[in-house]
């Protein structure tokens, strides 16, 4: 599928991963809307790339289903969806007070990471159901996990299983909506260069990065946004999930 002329919907647009991602669409020729909670950066973005911002909270139900239809009537039936909303709480199953890891931050980081991709994913493809095909395909949907999904840290029990989530439902999804002819796929990356990472000093920085064998850095929004680009170009890629990582393996620590 060609990017230009159609639309697209990216969570967590407004900065990181999904930022790069809206950029790189956008700069290919596609409408791109920003589904983000954070309005001041996400309409800051939305406005360098030529895109469309929309506050929304991918973990509720109509709030979704009316941002979609806001983008649709904006921009036409959305023919790409990339899920890059989440969170990563760091928090152990029993502190080293003997506290037990808080439910309600394993419930928020499963909802937010893993039921409200998948609340994207069932409502955008619903509504991409009912377009015409564009040659033998009606679009694409990339989701976001991560190498914590098969080498999850020491802290990283919500964020893991969340994520595990997100690679566990990429084949039967694709399953699902091959009558449909959308395709499915999930980036697991590895260390990036999110806002996140780039509040350590520079030094810690350096140390994460000297973890992976080759290259020996950290990744680049770029990277992934480029990674995007090519699986919505290749028609053969679906019900699959590619890490992207440099090799890497973490450690437990």
């Amino acid at each position: 599928m060609q990017m230009t002329d159609i639309a697209a919907i990216v969570t967590g647009g407004a900065s990181g991963l999904g930022e790069a991602t809206a950029a790189m669409l956008a700069a290919a020729g596609a409408s791109v809307t920003i589904f983000d909670l954070n309005a001041d950066i996400g309409e800051a973005t939305a406005t360098r790339i030529g895109g469309r911002f929309a506050r929304v909270d991918v973990t509720d139900d109509q709030g979704v289903a009316d941002a979609l239809a806001e983008a649709e009537q904006a921009h036409g039936v959305a023919r790409v969806l990339v899920n890059c909303a989440g969170i990563a709480p760091a928090v152990k199953t029993v502190g080293k007070d003997g506290t037990p890891h808080p439910l309600d931050i394993f419930r928020k980081a499963v909802e937010i990471n893993l039921v409200g991709s998948f609340n994207m994913i069932s409502k955008f493809a619903a509504r991409l159901a009912a377009a015409e095909p564009i040659g033998e395909e009606r679009g694409v949907i990339v989701n976001t996990a991560s190498v914590a999904a098969y080498d999850g840290q020491v802290g990283q029990v919500a964020y893991a299983a969340s994520k595990g989530g997100i690679v566990g439902l990429t084949l039967p999804v694709a399953r699902d909506l091959a009558q449909h002819r959308i395709r499915v796929m999930t980036i697991a990356p590895g260390i990036f260069l999110t806002p996140m990472l780039m509040g350590l000093p520079q030094a810690a920085q350096d140390s994460l990065g000297t973890q992976v064998p080759h290259p020996s850095r950290l990744g680049r929004p770029e990277e992934y946004a480029q990674l995007v680009v090519s699986i919505i170009a290749n028609p053969m890629l679906n019900g699959d999930v590619i890490r992207l990582d440099g090799a890497i393996r973490m450690a437990p620590r």
